[in-house]
């Protein structure tokens, strides 16, 4: 899974002139945290943020009446308040790589860019949502999580065990545990008794069924 195939594409813009209280109120109405802003040539030359909004009007603002506060918004442009060092990536990147350099940099967007032109966006709410898909929330079955041995083999016994019973396999994810060779694996599976795939699956030599429920 590529950023292209998840990213927001064409996203709204502004530009190094537009109003704080205009890019707010854009950023308001279409519900977006970011809004990238390109120059008259059309380059990425700034971002602003949730964050950089609320930093616009200092404390020591507070003290002066809201007429003066609109007044001193009015004089703001995003010139003024938007992130200069921003962090983009190449459509081609994987969701995970993007995932890590949000992480990494404790940022909640990457603007996506193709050379010097802004294609799209994708945020950590577009990865939340991918995250949900992929351990199918939405999706009903048997969810369980097994613990397995950390060695070749162990998942393809899994859903080796799981099709015998003529079970099908909606979701696969595993992890690492805090026993470095134990890992997790978290499947969904219908056409199967709950009753009967616990049964199945613990009769597994070196098999625990840390949990299951249906869903």
């Amino acid at each position: 899974m590529l950023v292209k195939d998840q990213m927001t594409p064409n996203p709204l813009c502004g530009h190094p002139e537009t109003p704080v209280a205009e890019a707010q109120k854009l950023m308001q109405e279409n519900s977006i945290r970011h809004l990238p802003i390109l120059d008259e040539d059309n380059k990425l030359v700034g971002l602003i943020t949730q964050r950089s909004l609320m930093q616009a009007v200092p404390d020591d603002l507070s003290q002066f009446s809201p007429f003066v506060v609109n007044y001193i918004l009015a004089k703001l442009q995003a010139q003024n308040i938007m992130v200069r060092d921003v962090v983009t990536i190449d459509p081609d990147t994987t969701i995970e790589g993007a995932a890590r350099i949000m992480a990494d940099k404790k940022i909640g967007c990457l603007p996506v860019m193709q050379g010097e032109e802004l294609v799209g966006i994708i945020s950590d709410s577009d990865l939340f949502s991918i995250m949900m898909e992929l351990l199918g929330a939405r999706r009903a079955g048997v969810r369980m999580t097994v613990l397995q041995p950390d060695r070749a083999g162990e998942v393809a016994r899994l859903t080796r065990t799981i099709d015998e019973q003529g079970g099908y396999l909606s979701v696969f994810v595993t992890y690492p545990t805090s026993d470095p060779d134990i890992w997790a694996s978290v499947v969904k599976v219908t056409n199967v008794p709950e009753e009967t795939l616990v049964e199945k699956v613990s009769d597994m030599p070196d098999v625990e069924v840390q949990d299951v429920r249906k869903v």
